[in-house]
């Protein structure tokens, strides 16, 4: 099972003050990928504290490999990366990354609360026991996301809309300042997307800066504040509206965008796809 990463203690003079300035995430001239294929390609982007912005692109685009980058799951070949004003790493107690749905092992012998508990991993004092305030923290999240009643059932045992609430909840219960999702809403019913969207909605409110890819670009254009169109490298980064602007899908699309008669656009990019020998990778 994948967790939020574990860190050294974090300074937390310096990191209010980092925020203060008001930027979350800085990439400059990032390249990352996979054997001898690059991903992505001179990355140069910032995002701001308290932030909700959503990565969209093609199959391949490099959407998670920009997600991982920044999580510090992978390396960049070039370039640098800074987290509230620091390495990658250095405030990772502070970041919580939730993966694609299909990078976890669902067969694995776990409970919904124990998942959610992992978020609580970097709190955890000297002897690794959860303390009165992990449990708390644990089902504070699990009732945010409408799972409190389940949180005995193994993980396996649960829909899809219901194992993304899970780990949704798990990264709620790190209290993080720094949310990395990979997919959240891809293949979830209505209902559960708008629970999602609701809940990470509140936590920019809260100034939590949070950072997620998706192919549904209805909810990148109503539900986030910032979009970054990816294809290789950053097409455009701005206001939400931008995914509707038809210049914008045709550079970041290319081919897979097929005009209609009286001005529409059909894309045609599966959302569900199939991964090669990098399973998750882009």
């Amino acid at each position: 099972m994948s967790s939020t990463s574990v860190s050294p203690s974090v300074n937390e003079d310096s990191l209010a003050a980092e925020r203060a300035g008001g930027q979350a995430v800085t990439i400059s001239g990032v390249t990352a990928g996979y054997g001898d294929r690059a991903a992505i390609s001179n990355v140069n982007l910032t995002l701001k504290t308290g932030s909700l912005t959503a990565v969209f692109g093609p199959n391949g685009g490099g959407k998670s490999t920009l997600i991982k980058c920044i999580a510090g799951l992978m390396q960049p070949w070039s370039g640098s990366i800074k987290v509230f004003g620091a390495p990658v790493g250095e405030y990772a107690k502070r970041v919580a990354y939730v993966p694609q749905a299909e990078q976890v092992d669902w067969t694995f012998p776990i409970s919904v609360d124990e998942v959610v508990m992992m978020g609580r991993t970097p709190s955890l004092g000297p002897l690794r026991r959860p303390s009165s305030v992990d449990r708390d923290a644990v089902a504070d999240a699990l009732q945010r996301v409408d799972m409190l009643n389940l949180a005995r059932r193994q993980i396996g045992e649960l829909s899809g809309g219901q194992r993304r609430r899970v780990f949704l909840a798990r990264a709620l219960a790190a209290d993080p300042l720094l949310y990395l999702l990979d997919e959240p809403v891809t293949g979830v019913d209505p209902t559960t997307q708008e629970k999602i969207m609701n809940l990470l909605e509140a936590e920019a409110a809260r100034g939590r800066t949070v950072v997620a890819t998706t192919h549904d670009l209805a909810c990148a254009a109503q539900r986030f504040h910032d979009v970054v169109a990816l294809a290789g490298r950053v097409v455009v980064h701005g206001k939400a509206e931008l995914v509707l602007d038809r210049t914008v899908l045709e550079e970041t699309y290319g081919g897979h965008l097929v005009p209609l008669p009286g001005g529409g656009v059909v894309l045609l990019d599966d959302p569900h796809h199939a991964h090669g020998s990098h399973e998750g990778h882009e």
